[in-house]
């Protein structure tokens, strides 16, 4: 897909975010994803779930797109509902709840102010340029199949499923202890004291030790980065173990399993 075709996916999403609504006895009209992102902006909620029923409502197109696609789409996702988060907030700043909140604040509010007090402050000179929108992104996006796709058996799964929007039915077999999987990593140089962040697309990642920045680069002072663990954003991760029911098995057959990583939710 051409990027001006994920940009009108992306005016899609915004829309269906935007203008899809549920109505209950008295005909109230309640925007449910709206107010996930108002919860969201609140700090109070986490997960965004998107239901495929309700997406198939409002735009056909969207639905089948996310389905052929949904590695692709969820990052749209959250791109789109950032953005519309961030509306929310206005001149607001974010609750702060954890340690990471807590660092973003401060460095977004202490950089806001340095720039004022030097009055080069602009609209489109925003501090949050600054950082990897992974960084900034306190959620994480969610699929729900729609209730009349039927799940398919472990024997089912073929690599035409890759990257596509499935649902699995199985017996669990074996599952791991939740472990943290790296989002995005922070350092710190140990000569010039500038940041730098690693953002993290993979299980693992090797780690970088030498500073970007230019002071070190014109200098060559060849600083040291220094990881900071609490500047860095890490999820969840669970590996499970799914094996098909028995009466799926023709007889002969070896039985089959398959390997899923779950995150928190």
């Amino acid at each position: 897909m051409a990027d001006n075709d994920y940009e009108r996916a992306k005016e899609q999403i915004e829309d269906f975010l935007r203008n899809f609504y549920t109505e209950d006895g008295n005909e109230l009209k309640t925007f449910k994803y709206l107010n996930q992102i108002e919860q969201i902006a609140k700090r109070q909620q986490i997960s965004f779930y998107i239901e495929q029923d309700d997406v198939y409502v409002h735009n056909p197109e969207l639905y089948t797109s996310i389905n052929g696609n949904t590695v692709r789409f969820r990052l749209l996702f959250s791109e789109v509902v950032q953005k519309l988060v961030e509306e929310a907030l206005g001149d607001e700043q974010p609750a702060v709840i954890d340690a990471l909140d807590a660092f973003l604040f401060q460095r977004l509010y202490m950089d806001k102010k340095m720039r004022l007090d030097k009055g080069d402050l602009t609209q489109e000179d925003d501090p949050r340029r600054n950082y990897p929108p992974e960084l900034l992104r306190r959620f994480e996006v969610y699929f729900k199949v729609r209730d009349e796709i039927k799940p398919l058996a472990v024997r089912e799964l073929r690599a035409q499923f890759v990257g596509k929007l499935v649902s699995i039915k199985g017996i669990v077999i074996r599952a791991t202890e939740v472990k943290p999987l790296a989002n995005v990593i922070t350092y710190i140089c140990d000569t010039c004291g500038a940041e730098a962040f690693q953002p993290v697309n993979s299980l693992s990642y090797m780690p970088v030790f030498n500073c970007p920045s230019n002071e070190c680069i014109q200098s060559k002072a060849n600083g040291r980065l220094q990881m900071q663990i609490r500047g860095s954003k890490f999820n969840f991760k669970k590996y499970m173990c799914f094996q098909k029911y028995f009466c799926h098995k023709p007889s002969n057959h070896l039985t089959k399993t398959c390997s899923k990583l779950r995150n928190k939710n």
